[in-house]
């Protein structure tokens, strides 16, 4: 697979990060060939875990297309580490703007760089008992149906049996020694949406279509059937139908 350029400050972090996590954690890496050779894409992942990103950024950065992470706009003006971030090509979401397609406008542009643009759909650690994905937040569908680009989906488990979600240092058991597992799935098909007004229905059926094929690539690392329903959906969004609430409503609107 070509090495796109991936920038000295992400090869630095790689010189710190890359020999602990060699040493601390075996890996079970798969579909590897499911991340796009070429071009612009997403990556939409699980997060149940504060250390899900390193365990998934040392996938991804071995198969040489290296992932772009969102970042609040307002932290890259914070001196040191907003100099961090632009080193790292961490991507702003400006939060503050009133209009929602607007807000990842620095994803989209990254998009059609050719970069991979990482999405944690649910915002968040998971908030579900047994740690499945909870219903997510459409930003990811919102960039993919303005892009067309392919949305890789992620499933990554293990790291939270060293570090449990929202669980602090003390809690961190580094022995014996656990397993790291991530798996990259083939494209979603999103073709359905495509030319569709992105109303709130449709960019939550979407997202449901995104994180129903996360989360069946979890039940493949986990060795578990899929739950009937995830933390926070609607009965119809388990169906697959999608669904709306205020929230929503509110804050995501409509692309323009």
């Amino acid at each position: 697979m070509p090495r796109h350029r991936i920038g000295f400050w992400y090869r630095l972090a790689a010189v710190f990060v890359k020999p602990p996590l060699v040493i601390l954690f075996k890996r079970d890496w798969r579909g590897m060939e499911n991340v796009p050779a070429h071009g612009g894409f997403i990556t939409a992942i699980n997060h149940n875990s504060y250390l899900d990103p390193l365990a998934y950024a040392h996938f991804q950065y071995n198969t040489g297309r290296v992932p772009r992470f969102l970042a609040k706009s307002s932290l890259f003006k914070v001196p040191v580490i907003g100099r961090f971030f632009h080193g790292l090509q961490l991507i702003p979401v400006y939060r503050e703007s009133t209009d929602a397609a607007n807000a990842f406008r620095a994803a989209v542009g990254a998009i059609e760089k050719g970069e991979c643009v990482a999405f944690y759909p649910e915002g968040t650690l998971t908030r579900d008992p047994d740690q499945w994905p909870m219903r997510a937040k459409t930003g990811a569908a919102r960039v993919a149906l303005l892009t067309k680009a392919p949305v890789i989906p992620v499933a990554q488990w293990g790291a939270n049996d060293v570090l449990p979600p929202y669980a602090g240092v003390k809690k961190l058991r580094l022995f014996p020694r656990k397993t790291f597992k991530v798996v990259a799935g083939p494209p979603v098909d999103l073709s359905a949406f495509y030319g569709q007004e992105p109303t709130v229905e449709v960019l939550r059926a979407a997202t449901e279509t995104i994180m129903a094929a996360v989360t069946e690539l979890l039940a493949e690392l986990r060795e578990e059937p899929v739950p009937a329903q995830r933390r926070g959906q609607s009965k119809d969004a388990a169906e697959g139908l999608g669904s709306v609430d205020r929230t929503d409503r509110k804050t995501e609107g409509n692309a323009t």
